[in-house]
């Protein structure tokens, strides 16, 4: 019986290298970050347990720009290739690896492989056209979801998730202000928000951006600049619920944007800080430092909640259980799917990151690193 024939070498790829960090997102872009030739990996050198995956899709998320200047809570030692999410196909596995097929359509888990992981493979980002894994970080790709929908969906619904289920514990029939809601998680939080049974108030800047959430939950769309710059919205949000104000508050934004919401909360809100957008170099000593008033928290007896979704996991892995499991069965049914606005070829991967640092376009952003 002859034995089969070897598999075809797979072709050389390209990857993204973060050689320093920088003291800004757009310093890094052009300082540290160069697009190089990538070697396809042997996967005779692969690990028992790891699985090699061509990579399709990557996500250009907020936080690869947060780490290229050191500003996220933990930064993979340089030289790294950045992509926290991304989907491909497995093209080879370690000989312990049996439940996922040569082929098969997968996501990365990356909270346990890429950037923002604790462990060996911190290095294997997803803007590279091949990354390494271990198996227990690969998901199969709902069957609902294409490949681009599969790189965005564990970030946005996890921090979303984490923020609206697990710390506010949202309930059917309150009032849901989101700010910043055109970004990739406050999209994601309209989102769950409306499946949840809230009403949903999206906020954002631009009003062409804002108009597109309606087919995906808003209830009140809800602008937060004007021509004039920030504008006051503590009536419109007052004017809710028979001048009761909101019921809860998931605040990506920061600065004047979070003040301004709290003005308009209703007596015993839950105001869920996810992040600050608004003020991006808050993380560097202290510069631009956001502040909520302690008297109207008092006043209105606010509960303020801090929501690391990451952090909260990497203490207490258990959190994650029900959180991952009910994504992953609603992306299933359909119930839930990520917005991709704009998709770039792998070249034009420093305009993808302006792009998302100048929230350009309403959810998500992928890149295709594809082969060379």
């Amino acid at each position: 019986m002859s034995s089969p024939a070897p598999s075809p070498p797979l072709p050389a790829g390209r990857r993204a290298v973060l050689h320093a960090l920088a003291d800004s997102p757009l310093a890094a872009l052009e300082h540290g970050l160069v697009l190089e030739d990538q070697p396809a990996p042997d996967p005779a050198t692969l690990a028992p347990d790891e699985v090699l995956i061509a990579v399709r899709s990557a996500a250009v998320g907020w936080v690869d720009l947060l780490m290229s200047s050191g500003q996220y809570q933990h930064v993979p030692e340089p030289p790294y290739t950045p992509g926290l999410e991304f989907a491909g196909e497995v093209v080879a596995r370690g000989r312990d690896v049996h439940d996922l097929a040569i082929g098969a359509r997968v996501i990365a888990d990356g909270l346990l492989t890429g950037p923002r992981s604790l462990g060996a493979h911190r290095r294997f980002g997803g803007f590279a056209s091949y990354a390494i894994a271990p198996a227990a970080a690969v998901i199969p790709l709902p069957a609902a979801l294409s490949l681009d929908e599969g790189a965005c969906l564990l970030g946005g619904y996890e921090t979303a998730y984490h923020a609206l289920v697990h710390r506010a514990r949202v309930q059917p029939g309150e009032r849901v202000l989101v700010l910043g809601a055109t970004g990739s998680t406050g999209l994601a939080a309209v989102q769950l928000a409306h499946l949840l049974g809230a009403t949903v108030i999206a906020a954002g800047r631009n009003a062409a951006k804002l108009e597109a959430l309606r087919e995906h939950g808003a209830s009140v769309l809800l602008r937060t600049e004007d021509d004039a710059g920030p504008r006051r919205f503590r009536d419109d949000l007052k004017a809710l619920g028979d001048g009761r104000g909101v019921d809860v508050v998931y605040d990506a934004v920061g600065g004047p944007t979070s003040l301004e919401a709290l003005r308009g909360v209703a007596f015993g809100a839950r105001f869920v800080i996810v992040g600050w957008t608004s003020t991006p170099l808050a993380a560097r000593g202290g510069r631009e430092a956001n502040v909520l008033p302690t008297n109207l928290i008092l006043m209105k007896g606010v509960d303020v909640l801090g929501s690391p979704a990451a952090i909260a996991v990497h203490r207490e892995p258990r959190l994650r259980e029900r959180r991952l499991a009910q994504i992953l069965e609603w992306a299933s049914d359909g119930r839930l799917r990520p917005v991709v606005s704009q998709v770039f070829p792998f070249a034009a991967l420093p305009e993808a990151l302006r792009a998302k640092w100048d929230s350009r376009y309403p959810g998500n952003i992928v890149v295709h690193p594809g082969p060379a």
